[in-house]
């Protein structure tokens, strides 16, 4: 049985290079790291962003399908995108999906986004249909992030949010608001191949 299961594991880190390729991710510039930690400058960004009330994991997952309906073709210029393994384009202008799609709570509330394409701009991204996607821009940032792999569960994400914050208060860093987790992965990528992240927006 042992075999398979390293097949299995091997198989996944082979395509773990493609499905990750594939996908656009926002830049950033790095602009120190330990261990685990980097310090980024991300520059200004446009989100779709739908608001969530409720448990995280209801909320990301509700927050999830409203999105992706838009990215879809809900929207007034019924430009698509097609899943694969996670993304590829259709045929035509489309929405490429990118990673990743980040959730933030406020007091019981979830702001779930998916980053947009650097192609576009607020002028050029097709309107939604469904009046509880936004379309926004983040402005310019500087972020403490913490990455880790496995399932982002809420002990998960608790103990690196601690280890980020401890981190923040040895260096003397100001958080300037919640902290953002962010998953970069399809549901079926093996624990271990997965990527997830806590980021803090910090003052620079």
């Amino acid at each position: 049985m042992w075999w398979v299961i390293a097949g299995v594991v091997a198989l996944a880190a082979t395509l773990w290079g493609p499905i990750v390729s594939s996908v656009e991710q926002p830049r950033y510039v790095v602009v120190e790291t330990q261990g685990d930690i980097e310090i980024r400058d991300y520059p200004e960004m446009l989100v779709a962003q739908t608001d969530v009330t409720g448990e995280r994991d209801q909320a990301i997952s509700s927050g999830f399908r409203t999105i992706a309906a838009y990215i879809f073709g809900d929207n007034t210029s019924a430009q698509k995108v097609a899943m694969t393994a996670p993304v590829t384009q259709q045929a035509g202008e489309k929405i490429a999906m990118t990673a990743p799609v980040t959730q933030q709570g406020e007091a019981g509330t979830w702001h779930v986004r998916f980053i947009m394409p650097a192609s576009y701009t607020l002028a050029t991204l097709p309107r939604p249909n469904n009046p509880a996607v936004h379309l926004q821009a983040v402005a310019a940032r500087r972020v403490a992030v913490i990455r880790f792999s496995g399932l982002a569960g809420a002990d998960s994400l608790k103990r690196h949010t601690e280890e980020l914050d401890a981190f923040l208060a040895a260096r003397k860093l100001q958080p300037l608001g919640a902290p953002t987790y962010a998953f970069y992965n399809p549901p079926w990528t093996l624990p271990p191949l997965r990527r997830n992240e806590v980021l803090v927006d910090i003052a620079r």
